[in-house]
């Protein structure tokens, strides 16, 4: 069983910044790929960004150059840095891990950005 913890979601106002961590436990390899997805009210949940084992990061486009995700495999920990924030940045943000096809997810954490 694998479970992620999200931590570090909050109220900012526009142009600030916000770090998510996320914190895997259980039976997880580091040698899967770890990404941020969000969720905006009313909105389906899309996908934010991912990082590989090796370190290679893919991001939607509307974060490009704002958001930075990163992994440390020794602590089975992976963060979303998150500058130049904008309102419609505002959403749930969750962790995401796909171990042996099956897909876990956090609980999500609120991020508001204030304009």
């Amino acid at each position: 069983q694998v479970q992620l913890l999200e931590s570090g979601g909050g109220l900012v106002q526009a142009g600030g910044s916000l770090r998510l961590s996320c914190a895997a436990s259980g039976n997880i390899f580091s040698s899967n790929a770890m990404g941020w997805y969000r969720q905006a009210s009313g909105e389906q949940r899309e996908l934010v960004a991912t990082i590989a084992s090796g370190g290679k990061t893919n991001y939607l486009d509307s974060v490009k150059g704002r958001f930075t995700i990163s992994r440390d495999n020794v602590k089975k920990t992976v963060y979303l840095q998150m500058n130049s924030l904008k309102p419609e940045d505002t959403a749930v943000y969750y962790c995401h891990v796909s171990q042996w096809g099956i897909d876990y997810w956090g609980q999500g954490t609120q991020v508001i950005v204030s304009s």
